[in-house]
């Protein structure tokens, strides 16, 4: 049985059956579209769909669009979603006074808070010209930093660390702006946030954080912990579907200075003036560039007005409750398998996913899918496992963790259909 967080002795079906009986989170299972026969552990890249975003989807293409058409923008308040649903994220995150905006990619958003840091600092610290972030980051981040660097071509340059041993060494009187992705995509691992973004201040530099992992996944309060800008998604944890907007989060104290790269008419200050001259918004809404997507942004909502209703302490609690099962029940019950569990097992270092390294991951997963398990893959030989505490039960990772058993004593991965690689993995 589970004590805290921890699962002594030998682990069986029923103990997992025990536990989702006392699970307090237990009903929010039922806000969710579950497929039958699925088990799905691939929160880190699509949720499930809420029950609630068809309708409203339905809504804002029937009514919304269909008939109010043009008269929209006023009459269902669609100029305002980013902002409107900003706030939400805003208070989901512990933004504070921070303003927060719904918008755009995690990558465009990315590239606009790094082009305000770097101006902030080019103000302040004339001297400043490095940018710091981590080997292990998810690509997408260091190629922004890189594009940004080439556009700027002023004596900016990137420089990597391989983790947070390596930080302090890499913060000298050259840093500008530090890049951390809060929890590692591949690993699961978990930088703290607060102590983390001390060390930053404490060598003069600003602090991005990039929530892609984190948000809808364990408790936040980037306020409270001095970051002083962030980004992240609302597809994963936040189930707000495929390719939903992304959000964007400035601590307070920039709010008056900070100005985006990207100076599109929606960040006008009087955007249907239609004046020649681009004059920011106040605020945060000068982050925002472009017409919005406002049917992503309706359905995505849903997501994110689920996430409030949550207790954020239980949601963590019930997240590494499931990861400790996952990583106890693969070394009881696969013994002899070339497993290598390559996410942290202390609690506090640890997201909410578990990866495992396998030679033949890629096919493992595969077969894995085949049978009903949806994890994903990640290079090299990692196989990954979202824990979305919303709809997961400890049985289904019980059941998920029996059929990686069956994939690999049967060696069913070795079916010439898993060899092939998908466009997408």
């Amino acid at each position: 049985m589970a004590v805290g967080h921890e699962w002594s002795g030998e682990i069986t079906r029923e103990d997992c059956e025990r536990a989702d009986r006392g699970d307090s989170m237990a009903s929010f299972r039922d806000e969710f579209d579950l497929p039958d026969g699925l088990i799905y552990l691939d929160g880190n890249s699509l949720g499930v769909l809420p029950r609630g975003a068809a309708d409203r989807c339905s809504a804002v293409l029937k009514d919304e669009w269909g008939t109010d058409l043009i008269g929209s923008w006023n009459k269902n308040h669609w100029f305002g979603l980013p902002a409107r649903i900003g706030e939400k994220i805003g208070r989901l995150i512990g933004g504070g006074d921070g303003g927060c905006v719904a918008t755009d990619t995690t990558s465009v958003n990315l590239y606009k808070v790094l082009g305000a840091a770097l101006r902030l600092q080019a103000e302040d610290a004339p001297g400043r010209r490095v940018i710091v972030s981590e080997r292990e980051n998810f690509p997408t981040d260091l190629y922004i930093v890189s594009g940004l660097i080439d556009i700027l071509d002023k004596g900016y340059e990137l420089r990597l660390i391989d983790g947070p041993d390596d930080l302090d060494g890499a913060l000298g009187a050259d840093v500008a702006v530090v890049l951390l992705t809060q929890v590692n995509y591949r690993s699961g691992a978990l930088w703290d946030m607060r102590a983390t973004t001390a060390r930053i201040h404490a060598a003069g530099a600003l602090a991005v954080w990039d929530l892609c992992h984190s948000a809808g996944a364990l408790p936040l309060s980037v306020a409270d912990s001095g970051a002083d800008f962030a980004v992240g998604c609302t597809y994963k944890y936040l189930n707000g579907g495929p390719g939903s907007p992304a959000f964007l989060w400035v601590a307070a104290r920039h709010l008056a200075r900070a100005e985006s790269p990207l100076t599109g008419w929606w960040g006008h200050a009087e955007p249907f003036t239609m004046a020649p001259e681009y004059a920011p918004a106040a605020g945060i809404d000068r982050f925002l560039v472009g017409t919005q997507p406002i049917l992503s942004l309706a359905t995505m909502e849903v997501g994110v007005d689920l996430a409030l209703r949550v207790d954020q302490e239980e949601l963590r609690r019930k997240s590494l409750a499931l990861t400790s099962l996952f990583i106890d029940l693969v070394e009881q019950r696969l013994p002899g398998h070339p497993l290598v569990l390559i996410t942290p097992r202390e609690e506090e270092r640890r997201g909410s996913h578990v990866s495992f390294r396998h030679p033949e991951g890629y096919a493992v997963m595969k077969a894995l899918i085949a049978q009903g398990v949806v994890g994903d893959y990640r290079e090299p030989e990692v196989l990954r496992f979202g824990i979305t505490p919303l709809y997961l039960r400890h049985v289904d990772i019980w059941d998920a963790v029996e059929v990686l058993r069956r994939v690999l004593d049967e060696e069913l991965w070795r079916s010439p259909e898993f060899q092939l690689r998908d466009a997408v993995t």
